[in-house]
């Protein structure tokens, strides 16, 4: 089953490489999407793909992420699965 999760990641997560190091995760899992720092601090992650990856992602996140990250928050959201959504991205 294909599901889609947006995910808020708060804390010391930009200027550490969090973009980055969430790219290399989110593509050796084989999930779809793209990860985007937010105006306030947070980081955005939206994915695609089967539970098992995607519980594999939030896993990293809550046991820290990148060890630069200083992560005090991951909020879960439930979205509708896009049929667009392709690859993973950074976005700027």
């Amino acid at each position: 089953m294909i599901r889609q999760v947006k995910i808020r990641v708060c804390g010391r997560v930009q200027g550490v490489g969090f973009r980055f190091f969430t790219y290399q995760q989110a593509t050796k899992l084989g999930l779809v999407g793209y990860v985007k720092n937010l105006d306030n601090g947070d980081v955005e992650i939206v994915i695609q793909g089967d539970n098992i990856s995607i519980a594999k992602l939030i896993q990293w996140l809550e046991q820290g992420g990148p060890v630069s990250a200083r992560i005090t928050a991951v909020n879960v959201m439930e979205l509708i699965p896009e049929s667009q959504l392709v690859g993973f991205h950074i976005k700027y």
